[in-house]
């Protein structure tokens, strides 16, 4: 493959992810964005509470997550603490993070898990 097919390549897999986001967020938003936070809860406990903690804004394999939302920025990017901004964290992962837009999350569990991460 020559320089000009990387290239294109690379911007293919670029707006890819834009849309694959965009449509995520879309989904999240006919779901629901208050969701249920006690399923949420189980989200969590299911996919991400391996490596993050809940209840501290300590280290685990990831950050910890208490206070999320309250505070001003991601501590992993640097981007405003906002739904947009975590969820495309959630979906897209990076620094180690798994993306789970194939991990098979319903809108529903997206919201219920957006729920349930303001709330801590």
């Amino acid at each position: 493959m020559n320089r000009m097919e990387e290239d294109i390549m690379k911007k293919i897999q670029y707006f890819s992810i834009i849309f694959l986001v965009a449509g995520t967020a879309g989904l999240y938003a006919q779901a629901g964005p208050k969701g249920d936070a006690a399923k949420g809860k189980e989200t969590f406990n299911q996919q991400c509470g391996l490596c993050h903690d809940a209840t501290s804004t300590d280290m685990k394999m990831a950050p910890g997550l208490k206070g999320l939302f309250k505070r001003p920025k991601l501590s992993t990017n640097g981007k405003p603490t906002n739904d947009a901004n975590v969820l495309d964290k959630i979906m897209t992962g990076g620094n180690g993070m798994p993306p789970f837009k194939d991990m098979g999350l319903s809108a529903g569990d997206i919201a219920n898990l957006m729920a349930y991460l303001k709330t801590l």
